[in-house]
């Protein structure tokens, strides 16, 4: 004997009717390969922004709390 969940999955596999879908699968691929797109060149166009203003020397503060210990002495104190 077959127990009631898989009975009952057989027969609702056979009362379910099939739709079409609105457009041809290629299309939501074709969609998502769009916005991807899109999303791609909204971050390249991000990609030089640092480069626009000219490099300042750090400031180093020395009322500061927790020590930048990754300058490796490079910055110079004032």
């Amino acid at each position: 004997m077959m127990p009631q969940y898989l009975d009952a999955a057989i027969l609702a596999g056979e009362a379910v009717e099939h739709t079409e879908l609105p457009m041809p699968a290629i299309a939501y691929g074709l969609i998502v390969m769009g916005i991807l797109l899109l999303l791609m060149l909204i971050t390249a166009s991000f990609a030089n922004l640092g480069n626009r203003h000219s490099a300042t020397e750090e400031h180093i503060d020395p009322h500061k709390q927790h020590a930048n210990n990754h300058d490796h002495g490079e910055a110079q104190r004032h």
